[in-house]
């Protein structure tokens, strides 16, 4: 298991980093959950000099591990979820390197990267892992999200999960 005191650093991704993002979308265990590679990483690429979408490196101790973006889903017309309190920032997390699934890194990363957002003032973070990713939404669930409902759109069939900065405030002071 991943220790809880360590640190992850989250960075802006470059065009430098597309090659191992592209690794990482053709592993089995990413590309299951993802459309197809090239389409993907060509929405990546977009997303680097995006408004809405923050596309993001996860970095342990300076080797690059994940891919997380965060989003405003009331900053793109007809978004899905623009239904979602204002201020709600949406998130969607790849680990790349198989061996370092379900040892606790998606529950951590998560975790901490939520905390930056609650900090930056988001009220509300949104996930939306396929119904069939178990291991997604446990790991989503040790990170404090609990699902709102379920939700079937251009982005596929989802279990929307929630977490509100209220949530975690009453966490801290139990």
């Amino acid at each position: 298991m991943v220790k809880q005191d360590r640190s992850y650093d989250f960075r802006p991704v470059t065009e430098k980093d597309l090659p191992t993002i592209a690794g990482w979308l053709a592993e089995p265990h990413v590309a299951e959950w993802w459309a197809d590679p090239q389409k993907e990483l060509a929405e990546i690429r977009a997303h680097i000099s995006s408004v809405s979408v923050e596309p993001l490196i996860v970095e342990l101790d300076g080797r690059p591990i994940a891919y997380l973006q965060s989003y405003d889903p009331h900053l793109e017309d007809d978004h899905p979820y623009a239904d979602q309190p204002f201020g709600t920032l949406g998130i969607d997390l790849s680990i790349g390197p198989a061996e370092l699934l379900s040892i606790g890194h998606g529950s951590a990363i998560v975790r901490q990267f939520v905390e930056e957002l609650f900090e930056e003032g988001a009220p509300r973070v949104i996930i939306d892992p396929h119904p069939d990713n178990g291991r997604a939404i446990r790991a989503y669930e040790k990170a404090g999200f609990r699902p709102i409902g379920r939700r079937h759109s251009e982005y596929g069939d989802v279990v929307l999960m929630a977490v509100d900065a209220a949530e975690a405030d009453t966490e801290e002071g139990d």
